[in-house]
């Protein structure tokens, strides 16, 4: 199986000799250099030369062919991948965001609440963007309160979905 895993994104270029940043998706972001070269959607391949961290998860790279600002640009936003075998398997209580779509969501009762369509990380963490039988896609952080359990073998994860608080007061205002 050829099973590509998003590893990181090109964002802008980085001054005018063809450097850019990677935003990393890699629990140690400079290891995305370390796995050899990287592919993007079409499935061309690009090879970072020398990367250095900018700030918590984004780098500044070099990719082998890219000498300038305009070769740079025009890479900006696009996804990179490597094939899973590249990468080490997940520890206990870790998971691929891919091995996760397409698990069914149930209740801690075994309702179903739909299937994991994706796992979108929008900067506050991973959420779930679940498909419920009918109707549009909910979404739930993906915490340990709110996703108690992950069971891979079984095809599935339990939510405990957060309780509505839409119009209730909040603190003291319900005294007043």
């Amino acid at each position: 199986m050829d099973e590509k895993v998003l590893v990181g994104v090109f964002g802008a270029p980085h001054g005018v000799r063809g450097e850019m940043r990677l935003k990393s998706y890699m629990q140690d972001p400079l290891d995305i250099a370390d796995h050899g070269p990287l592919s993007d959607a079409a499935g061309r391949a690009h090879e970072i030369v020398a990367a250095r961290l900018l700030k918590d998860d984004v780098l500044v790279v070099r990719v082998k062919g890219v000498a300038d600002r305009d070769a740079a640009q025009k890479l900006t936003n696009e996804k990179l991948f490597l094939p899973r075998e590249k990468l080490p398997p997940p520890e206990e209580d870790e998971f691929y965001c891919r091995d996760l779509i397409g698990l069914r969501a149930e209740t801690p009762e075994g309702d179903l609440i739909g299937m994991i369509v994706a796992v979108p990380n929008y900067g506050a963490g991973d959420i779930l963007e679940i498909a419920p039988p009918a109707g549009e896609t909910v979404l739930y952080p993906f915490t340990r309160a709110i996703v108690p359990e992950v069971d891979l073998a079984r095809g599935r994860v339990i939510v405990v979905p957060p309780v509505e608080t839409d119009g209730e007061p909040r603190g003291d205002a319900a005294d007043e």
